[in-house]
């Protein structure tokens, strides 16, 4: 077995994040990404198709932040969890996100941990 740790750090998107009147419009949110995954072996021809391509998790974020938005970073940090652990290889996630804006002299977050 083949173990790896894949990376997306500081992915910032503009998206509906919170409970107050000024959150109705999208604000800056950071999302970083590690997830824990395994192959049958280590990749040998240098291949895309032999691992797993962060792409889908991107484009996942991407496509949640377009969507009508969150309440909560905890449905959030969810919801990227949720799209990370549909890849099989994947047998654990952390996800953290940080609204960047909220506050001007510091940034809230929240941060999970989810295995398969």
């Amino acid at each position: 077995m083949a173990n790896y740790t894949i990376i997306l750090d500081r992915l910032d998107v503009p998206m509906r994040l919170g409970i107050h009147p000024h959150e109705a419009e999208p604000q800056r949110v950071r999302l970083s990404v590690e997830m824990a995954v395994s192959y049958p072996s280590p990749p040998t021809a240098d291949a895309i198709e032999e691992v797993l391509d962060y792409d889908f998790v991107r484009t996942g974020i991407h496509e949640l932040a377009r969507g009508p938005g969150f309440a909560l970073q905890e449905t959030l940090v969810e919801a990227v969890a949720a799209l990370c652990l549909s890849d099989l290889r994947v047998r654990q996630v952390r996800v953290r996100s940080m609204k960047l804006d909220v506050y001007p002299d510091a940034r809230v977050g929240c941060e999970i941990v989810r295995s398969r």
